[in-house]
Formats: structure tokens, sequence, C-alpha cells
């Protein structure tokens, strides 16, 4: 059994303002220990539940804060940017027998820690064929594709709710509870390890391959916080404005949209100046 984590911070043990996850300051130093916590637990669950392999694909900001030398020896990690797939890049080699969403959030608009989706601004909400979507149903429309199950989802609470949506079966750890996008009240590191590794180890009974469901087409909309950036995403080909501040796109499958999606997000961090956004 062979399972794949993506592993994003937002979400992690700790974690509730800018400063714990930006690479760099001195917080995130602090915070990159609780997020390795967090990783290293389900890891270890996993390993616990009879999985042969655990591969991590790390899949915040720079895709390089997980300390390494903290995981367990068992365990493999992908770390770097520029993957074909992002945030659950492994998933399609057909090797993958179930995945994990570590240190998940709520999208761009919703309740949630440090709610967003892929920018840290500028996208103020995401829908997919007209519900409105986070990071982590956007890449289980994603591993659908490859019949890879999402089996446990760790972060806020409102991350653990939203995961009912796109995968109801799966195993949640709220490590903290949302009080606003920069506040939590946050469970110590030693209990919530002890909570995601033994969620992880149920979560590994779930880890069963199944056919690949070809949901599309995926009619996917991002709506942003100044009219430049629809306009600067229309350089896409496929993109359309559907108003002054959205655009949209159609794919027949979710590997073309999150790539058409990271793209549409590459150019319009690239147009947001400093101070004017």
């Amino acid at each position: 059994m062979k399972i794949l984590i993506s592993a994003d911070m937002e979400g992690a043990t700790g974690v509730t303002w800018p400063g714990d996850v930006l690479p760099g300051t001195p917080q995130w130093e602090r915070c990159r220990s609780m997020f390795t916590s967090d990783v290293n637990a389900a890891v270890l669950g996993f390993f616990d539940g009879g999985a042969d392999e655990v591969l991590i694909n790390e899949a915040h900001w720079s895709m390089r804060n997980l300390l390494l030398e903290q995981l367990d020896e068992r365990a493999e990690m992908l770390t770097g940017r520029h993957k074909s797939l992002s945030m659950v890049e492994g998933v399609q080699h057909g090797d993958v027998d179930g995945i994990a969403f570590v240190g998940y959030h709520t999208g761009a608009g919703m309740e949630g820690v440090l709610a967003h989706t892929y920018l840290a601004n500028s996208i103020t909400g995401v829908w997919i064929n007209g519900i409105r979507a986070s990071e982590g149903l956007l890449n289980a429309h994603v591993v659908a594709e490859y019949g890879v199950p999402v089996v446990l989802v760790t972060g806020d609470d409102h991350a653990c709710d939203d995961a009912l949506g796109y995968a109801p079966e799966a195993r949640k750890v709220a490590v903290k509870d949302h009080v606003s996008r920069y506040a939590a009240v946050c469970r110590t590191p030693r209990r919530t390890a002890a909570d995601i590794r033994a969620a992880a180890k149920e979560a590994a009974a779930l880890a069963v391959r199944h056919e690949p469901v070809q949901g599309g087409p995926f009619t996917i909309e991002l709506e942003f916080d100044a009219e430049h950036l629809s306009m600067a995403a229309t350089v896409v080909p496929g993109v359309r404005r559907t108003g002054e501040r959205r655009v949209a796109y159609t794919h027949d499958t979710m590997y073309d949209g999150i790539r058409t999606f990271k793209a549409v997000t590459t150019i319009v961090s690239a147009a947001v100046e400093e101070q004017y956004g």
C-alpha cells in the first residue's frame, strides 16, 4: 500500500497568521517544526495501519518548508516547486492507493484560518460548476481521475467541515478551532500528533484504489479583487472574462483544469503591484 501526503501549512498545528507561514520569518522557522510534527504523525499512523510506502509532497508556498531530518526514515519527501500537478504531484503514476490532505484550509471567500485558494490574496472566490471551491475540492477532483481516494484531512475545524463535501468517508482531524481569519483556539503539538497518528492508522483501511472518475466537463470560475487581474488572466488560452472581476474556463478533465488554474494564478500573481494590488 502506497500513501501520498499532500502537505500544506496554513492548516498546521499552531498556525494562525501570515508570519507563521511566510518563508524567512522567525515565526515560520518556529512553525516549521509543528508543521513537520503533523506530517510525521500522519506518516507514523499510515505505517501503523499497514502502509508499505509513504511519499510526502510539499505543497506550501516555496514547497521547501518541512524538516526532512525530523521525518520517519521510512518516508520519502518530494520538495521544491514546478511540478505538473502541483499540490498532488505523484498521484498520476498509478501506484498510489490513497492520499492525505495534511495542513489544509478553506478556500478564498470562506470562513477559516488563513482561508485562500492558491494565492494568499487577490482571489476572492473560486467555483467549480457553480460550487464554491477550496484547494481540497480542486485537488479531490484531480485525484479522483486517477482512482485515488482522499482518506485523511487535517486542518482547522472549518477545513474538516469543508472536506465533508468532497471526501465524506475520510478521517478528519481538527488541530485548531477557527475564531477569525487570523485567530484560532489551538491544540498542543503533542495532542494533535496523537490525534493525527490515530486517524491515519484508521484511514489506511480506506486506501483502496477505485475506477477513475471522469466527472467533467468542469467549468472553473475565479473572482479577483481588482479588475485588471481578470484582464491579465485572459492571456491564458481558453480563459474568458465573465464579469468585471471574473474569468472562467472549461475543460473536460481536472488534469487540464488544475494546470490551467496554476497558469492563471501565476499570471495574476505577476500582475499584482506592491501598493495598489
